[in-house]
């Protein structure tokens, strides 16, 4: 068995390496400035598969398991979603057993001490760790050694490392042995125990790196078990993480009650979890969910809360905690312990019988437990006494003990071994949860918008250093020959302030954190750091781009008080020098935007003296003010893949830019427009047009002229689709329970159409570079604009809002896309920007239900159309009732509590913008429809459109003193690499010898995407795609490759 293994173990390092080959071989046509020629990238040129699909595309295939298959989105259509009461176990069932059960063999209990620590919630990180989480740490320590017996599991290495720091060497020689003889585990091992629903995939992985590789390097342990308890739903792009991390085992909790119950009664609350698009097992990872309402030691010994919190010894009379059932935890004693065993014995064989194996899972703990000394003597000595005397009463058939999750996943493996039995896989996500009545907890899926939106520009910041960084530091070495970096450039105080970027995303991904579900100071700390990372990756991004510029690189300085370069916040005086830096792997066409102090500027290539086009636009002090002082330059820069590239601004009076043409459209009231650099014309009345309209080379839109919003546009092809803007107010219910941080429960009313005591005044911008339409309503300001953009770059439709509900009580606002899509009650949303996870409207279901969350990408299609609309952050996301309607909701103002511990509402709003690609496609050549549950992806186009809204050029300032050092452009990459491989990230490790500094080694992370197959760009993408790498169906259409 264990040579079987092995050989399995060895197959799939030969399948990865040979994967890794073919990307590192691939990577090296582009690098040293060598053309990318043959191999298996096919170019936009070369012909197309014979029914008209790209090669190497995914067609939609239908998922089918066996019938040792479960399918939830087939679990979620049989459920009756009747909510039964289930008598002590409330949402379940009454368990009978006979007591033979265990004849052949024992119940095998493993009862696994855990303290949940929160970075972040009621109090901050910081304060959290001073009150409560450095003594549970310190009492670990001492009461573990005590008795070797004792068990004990770590999930938060954000807060170990800083206990970490804090005490001595002697303390940490005795956590290790702890670990090294398996009394403490880590488990996961992530910075935090991160959000599963608004989180963006790299800050996933990355915090999981972080505390990975801070385990790696101070404790030499790698974790190999996940515990995800409090997360509010579970992805299945998680555990796809989970594994490529080298863990094989997870447990989760927080999922639909009715989901729960229905697994019980079948037996399946353990499986092994499949990612939907492989064919093949190789990314399964075993989950055991837990059975019940909490994980707190009431819901966690069996069904029935009443006794098992009798068990919770921390509530003994007279202690601060007690037990809402009341009745009192009994001390156990000589006189009392067969009587308490029992009654624990016959709540552990009900839990037992919700599973197919007699080992038995039982946690013991809750959130911030075992603060003090003494609740570790209660809670061990007490259990030490029942489980001493289970062990002299054999005829009970059991046998417990304290544990780890990996002693108890090893003895449920060795069970299944012995048994010649194996778990069902499962397929799917656990989105949207509920845990009790209608009470869904799809309300944090938008939550706090403006932190999500910080959370998402913090994440496209340090990604973009990291990537210079290591390029930097890399050109270094090869500039000196000997491995060093320069002695003048800082590279351990920049390899510092990346590490503090890294965990300051990192924490942002804790579950009450990107969630929007702490409370307002612990919020503003977050965001706090969230700010200051950013200012402080800026730093590194600008000292890293001033080196790889230098023509000569002795000339290199450092003195942050007067940096080289600037990030563009203010006025751009004319005679300066810009450098643009494409964070992407992928020749772009991008519009870069930035202010001027003069509106008689014009934009060259620093290079060649080219002038690039160009746009001069107002920058609008009110929404009919225009500043005097401050004009908007924007224009079309040719970037190539992770390039820094140099233009020029000046000022020129005899060939100016073409500066924006503005009207202005208003039914109300006459509206004073102040805009004297600009032509302005004014329509008022019956003299406004009966549609407005807007166009450039792919799409034309039309829009109602008395609102300003969007009724219907035109493809290239030819096809004119509906698609109707609107906005709406969601309110909350009447009665007790109410909309909060993390629940949305509408009102029974549900969405009313946005009304406006008077239209709205509308600006209508014309330019060569970019044209929009823009709405300005009492809440929000909306525009939708079109770049006068050749190739993939233009097919899309930004639409960006800006939205202001401070005055509101009780009051969701939310964006509804009409659209003549025959979709019927499926639609599509992303699972953290992974994958794309198929959806159902169900009647049955209330509507709060029927929100899912949207990190960055939902489409909807039917056999000729598809409508995919890409986002900037993440957000509540639906299919409303009727075919083709999508929805997402843009912000929320609840003025109460949700009882779900937080004991505030959601009053802290903030002028927050929100931004998307709309994207519409025909479908054709292969466009199938597949019945029941189905692996679908975005297209290429969308892909890309993706990339470059999530990861827009940045802006730096260089003087444009011809005394100054001569500066060049950086092109690292003579060629894009292929368009369905993601450069991740490029990440800087640790040095080994050195703390705190970098090493030699970077971690180049790669993701090949899956794409779709029915629709093929028009004009062909200008870049290549990777063919022939497809094996074994849809195995690899989403994976990474780590090269370390």
């Amino acid at each position: 068995q264990e040579l079987s293994k092995l050989g399995e173990k060895i197959a799939n390092l030969e399948h990865l390496l040979n994967d890794n080959n073919h990307l590192v071989a691939m990577l090296h046509q582009s690098l040293n400035h060598h053309r990318a020629v043959g191999g298996a990238n096919v170019s936009s040129g070369s012909t197309q598969r014979r029914d008209g699909a790209l090669p190497g595309c995914q067609l939609a295939n239908e998922i089918k398991d066996g019938s040792n298959g479960v399918q939830l989105l087939d679990v979620y259509k049989l459920l009756p979603f009747d909510n039964a009461d289930g008598g002590a176990w409330k949402q379940g069932f009454e368990i009978h057993y006979q007591g033979n059960e265990w004849d052949e063999q024992p119940l095998e209990l493993f009862l696994v001490p855990h303290s949940h620590n929160d970075p972040g919630w009621l109090k901050t990180f910081d304060r959290y760790y001073l009150d409560q989480t450095r003594h549970i740490l310190e009492n670990m320590v001492m009461k573990l050694s005590q008795d070797s017996r004792r068990k004990m599991i770590w999930a938060e290495i954000s807060f170990f490392s800083k206990w970490w720091n804090d005490i001595d060497e002697q303390k940490r020689e005795m956590v290790k042995r702890l670990l090294k003889v398996g009394q403490l585990e880590m488990v996961t091992g992530g910075w935090v125990m991160a959000d599963e629903a608004n989180s963006h995939y790299f800050a996933l992985l990355d915090q999981l790196m972080e505390g990975h590789q801070w385990m790696q390097r101070h404790l030499g342990v790698k974790p190999r078990t996940g515990w995800a308890v409090d997360p509010f739903g579970h992805s299945p792009s998680m555990t796809y993480l989970l594994k490529g991390a080298g863990l094989r085992n997870m447990v989760i909790q927080r999922v639909h009650y009715a989901v729960k119950k229905h697994f019980a009664q079948h037996q399946t609350l353990e499986f092994l979890w499949r990612q939907s698009w492989d064919s093949s097992s190789r990314s399964d990872i075993t989950c055991h969910m837990m059975p019940f309402y909490s994980y707190d030691v009431p819901h966690t010994c069996g069904p029935n809360p009443a006794v098992c919190c009798q068990f919770d010894f921390h509530r003994l009379p007279g202690r601060r905690v007690t037990c809402p059932w009341r009745t009192a935890p009994q001390p156990i004693t000589e006189q009392n312990v067969e009587e308490r065993a029992l009654l624990l014995l016959d709540q552990y064989r009900q839990k037992s019988r919700l599973f197919r194996s007699p080992v038995l899972l039982v946690p013991l703990g809750d959130d911030f437990r075992y603060t003090e000394s003494s609740e570790w003597d209660v809670q061990f000595e007490n259990y030490q006494k029942l489980f001493d005397y289970f062990e002299q009463h054999p005829e009970l058939r059991i046998k417990a003990r304290f544990g780890t999750l990996s002693d108890y996943f090893e003895a449920l493996q060795k069970h299944l071994d012995a048994a010649g039995s194996t778990l069902p896989t499962l397929r799917g996500d656990f989105f949207t949860y509920a845990d009790r009545d209608d009470h869904y907890w799809s309300g944090y899926f938008t939550s706090r918008p403006f932190y999500k939106r910080l959370d998402r520009t913090l994440e496209a910041t340090l990604r973009a250093t990291e990537i210079l960084f290591s390029l930097a530091l890399a050109e270094m070495r090869r500039f000196h020959g000997d491995g060093r970096a320069m002695d003048s450039f800082p590279a351990r105080e920049h390899f510092q302030r990346l590490t503090a970027g890294r965990r300051s995303l990192g924490l942002f991904q804790h579950h009450d954190a990107v969630t929007g579900t702490a409370r307002d100071p612990v919020v503003v700390d977050y965001g706090t750091r969230l700010f200051h990372s950013i200012l402080n990756l800026r730093q590194v991004l600008q000292s890293s781009a001033h080196w790889l510029l230098l023509l000569d690189k002795s000339q290199y300085y450092h003195d942050q008080s007067k940096p080289f370069l600037l990030m563009v916040n203010p006025s751009v005086l004319l005679h300066l020098s810009l450098v643009v830096f494409n964070p992407t792997e992928q020749l772009r066409t991008s519009v870069v935007s930035i202010v001027v102090d003069a509106p008689d500027a014009r934009v060259v290539e620093a290079e060649t003296g080219r002038p690039v086009d160009a746009q001069i636009s107002a920058v609008w002090a009110e929404s009919s003010r225009a500043s005097t002082k401050a004009f908007q330059l924007d224009f079309i820069a040719e970037l190539p893949p992770l390039s820094l590239v140099r233009y020029h601004v000046t000022k020129s009076s005899s060939d100016p830019t073409h500066r924006a043409q503005y009207t202005f459209l208003h039914h109300g009231k006459p509206t004073a427009i102040e805009a004297q650099h600009f032509q302005v014309s004014h329509l008022e009345g019956d003299s406004a047009p009966t549609q407005l309209s807007l166009s450039n080379k792919h799409v034309q839109i039309w829009s109602s002229p008395r609102t300003g919003l969007m009724e219907k546009l035109r493809l290239q092809s030819g096809s004119v689709r509906e698609v109707q803007v609107q906005f709406l107010w969601y309110g909350t219910r009447a009665r007790l329970d109410k909309s909060g941080a993390y629940l949305f429960l509408p009102g029974e009313e549900g969405a009313q159409l946005y009304a406006s005591s008077e239209p709205p005044l509308i600006r209508v911008t014309r330019g060569p570079v970019f044209s929009d339409i823009t709405s300005f309503f009492r809440h929000f300001t909306h525009t939708v604009r079109l770049y006068q953009l050749d190739g993939h770059a233009g097919r899309s439709l930004e639409i960006s809002n800006l939205v202001d509900i401070r005055s509101e009580v009780n009051h969701e606002l939310a964006m509804r896309l009409v659209t003549d899509v025959d979709s019927g009650n499926r639609f599509y949303t992303d699972l953290n920007g992974f994958q794309m996870q198929q959806r159902q409207t169900l009647s049955k279901l209330p509507l709060q239900a029927n929100f899912y969350p949207m990190t960055s990408a939902s489409f909807l299609q039917d056999s000729t159309c598809r409508v995919s609309l890409l986002s900037a952050q993440s957000q509540a996301f639906s299919l409303f009732s009727c075919a083709g309607e999508l929805e997402v909701i843009l912000d929320r103002r609840l003025q109460q509590d949700d009882n779900r511990g937080l004991g505030q509402g959601v009053t802290d709003n903030k002028l927050t913008a929100s931004l998307y690609n709309l994207l519409l496609e025909d479908r054709r050549g292969r466009a199938q429809e597949v019945g029941g549950a189905s692996v679908e992806h975005l297209s290429l186009l969308a892909h890309l459109t993706s990339l470059s809204l999530c990861h827009p050029p940045l802006v730096m300032v260089a003087p444009g003193d011809s005394q100054l050092p001569k500066l060049r452009s950086f092109l690292p990459l003579h060629s894009s690499l292929p368009c369905d491989v993601h450069l991740l990230n490029l990440r800087t490790l640790e040095d080994t010898k050195e703390a705190k500094s970098p090493s030699q080694e970077v971690a180049l992370l790669l993701h090949r995407k899956g794409f779709d197959c029915s629709s093929t760009p028009e004009p062909p993408l200008q870049c290549t795609w990777s063919a022939h790498e497809e094996v074994d169906n849809n195995t690899h259409t989403s994976h990474f490759n780590c090269f370390f």
